[in-house]
C-alpha cells in the first residue's frame, strides 16, 4: 500500500507520512509514560528546572575533556540549538582551570551558501561555527582552550572533517537538538523525487550516509527563522553541511536535549517512542538511533507541554 503524501511539503518524506496508529499512540504519551520508555541502550531523563538541565548538558562536556590525555585524546561534538549550555562551558573551564591542550571538539553542522558553493562564513549571522566561538571557546581563558587545531568545524569540502573523525580521536558524546523534522544536526528526511518517490531511503541506506551537503526540509527552514532569525525565512540558507549517521555512529553515546524552545510536544513524544519500540523509519530520522548502542534523551519537564486541543 503507498504511503500517504506529507501533509507539510508533498514532495518530501517527514513524520506526516507514518501510520497514523503511532502519531496517535505517542500525542497520547503523558511524562510518567515517556520515563518508562528507557530500555537497555536508550535512557530517558527528566530535569525540573531550566538550570539543572543546562548544567548537566554543559557538564557533558567537562566530563568529555576530562577523559583526553596525549596518547588517548577525547572530544565531544556539540550543536548551535540548544546553545544555553555553551557559556556555561566556558565558565565551567575556567572555574576548574581545566587545561584542554589534549582535548577535541566537533561542531555538528554549519550553513552552505548556495551562492558560493561554500560554508558560510564567520561573520554571517546565522553561523554555527560563529556562535560556538562566541559563547564559548572565546571566553575560555587563552591558557586553556584547545589548540585551533582541534577545533573541527564542517565545510563545504568535507575532507578534512571527516578525516578528524578517523584520526584516533575518541568521541565520547554526541549532543543534539530535535528539529520539527526530527532531525539531529541536519539530517532532515530526504525529498520525494527520483528511486526516493515512493518509498524513503531504508535504514542501512540512511546509515551509510557520512558528512556531506544536504537539502533542507521546508520546516526545517520555517523552525530556523522561527527559533533564530525571527520569522525571516529569507535570511536562512536552503542547504547545510551536517556531520552523518557515520560520523555518528563512532561516538560513545549520542544524547539529545529537549527543552521545548525546538521540537513540540508531540515530536519530542513520538521520536522518543520510536526509539523505545525500534520503531526505525526514514522519514523520521532520528528514530534510526533505536539501533544506536547508547542513547539518551534529556527532557526539561516544564518544556514537555501537552498534545491536548488548546485553540488560541
Amino acid at each position: 500500500m503507498p504511503r500517504k503524501l506529507s501533509a507539510i511539503a508533498p514532495d518530501w518524506w517527514d513524520y506526516t507520512t507514518l501510520d497514523s496508529e503511532i502519531i496517535r499512540t505517542a500525542a497520547a504519551l503523558t511524562p510518567r509514560d515517556l520515563a518508562r520508555l528507557s530500555r537497555p541502550g536508550f535512557k530517558v531523563v527528566f530535569y525540573d528546572t531550566l538550570e539543572d538541565f543546562y548544567l548537566a548538558e554543559a557538564l557533558e562536556y567537562i566530563e568529555a575533556w576530562r577523559q583526553s590525555t596525549p596518547d588517548n585524546p577525547v572530544g565531544i561534538c556539540g550543536p548551535i540549538g540548544p546553545t544555553e549550555q555553551l557559556p556555561l562551558v566556558a565558565r565551567l573551564v575556567n572555574s576548574l582551570g581545566l587545561k584542554l591542550g589534549d582535548a577535541h571538539f566537533w561542531g555538528m553542522d554549519e550553513w552552505f551558501d548556495v551562492a558560493t558553493g561554500r560554508e558560510v562564513p564567520v561573520t554571517h549571522p546565522l553561523s554555527f561555527e560563529r556562535a560556538d566561538r562566541e559563547m564559548c571557546f572565546d571566553r575560555i581563558q587563552k591558557s586553556l582552550r584547545p589548540p585551533e587545531a582541534n577545533l573541527h568545524f564542517p565545510r563545504a569540502d568535507t575532507a578534512a572533517y571527516r578525516k578528524s573523525w578517523n584520526s584516533g580521536v575518541r568521541c565520547a558524546v554526541m549532543q543534539g537538538g530535535q528539529g520539527d523534522t526530527k532531525h539531529w544536526a541536519f539530517n532532515d528526511p530526504v525529498a520525494r523525487r527520483g528511486r526516493y518517490k515512493d518509498q524513503p531511503p531504508t535504514a542501512a541506506e540512511f546509515r551509510a550516509l557520512t558528512t556531506r551537503v544536504v537539502d533542507l526540509h521546508p520546516l526545517t527552514l520555517a523552525q530556523n527563522a522561527r527559533t533564530s532569525g525571527g520569522g525571516n525565512i529569507t535570511m536562512v540558507p536552503t542547504r547545510a553541511i551536517t556531520v552523518g549517521p557515520v560520523e555518528t555512529w563512532q561516538a560513545d553515546k549520542v544524547s539529545i536535549w529537549q527543552a521545548g524552545t525546538h521540537d513540540n510536544p508531540l515530536g519530542q513524544r513520538l521520536t522518543a517512542l520510536m526509539i523505545s519500540q525500534r520503531l526505525v523509519d526514514t522519514a523520521v530520522p532520528m528514530s534510526l538511533l533505536a539501533e544506536h548502542p547508547n542513547v539518551q534523551f534529556n527532557y526539561y519537564r516544564g518544556g514537555l507541554g501537552t498534545c491536548a486541543v488548546e485553540m488560541h
